[in-house]
């Protein structure tokens, strides 16, 4: 295109559809209760609560010897 050229008019492109609250909110609940690989967070207390006293342990442990 040279400067002699007539500016081309923008296109006006239909907007894209976008999902809707509700939508969004469905795929939440789906993830939720089908599961989305995630632990319960009782679970996940569970577990950091394990590692805690295994490292206090480890910890005492050590100072001992």
């Amino acid at each position: 295109m040279t400067s002699a050229e007539p500016v081309r008019p923008a296109i006006l492109r239909p907007r894209e559809p976008k999902a809707s609250v509700l939508a969004a909110f469905q795929l939440v609940e789906d993830a939720h209760y089908f599961g989305s690989g995630r632990r319960p967070r009782r679970d996940r207390v569970r577990v950091m609560t394990e590692r805690a006293v295994a490292d206090r342990r480890l910890a005492r442990d050590l100072r001992a010897s």
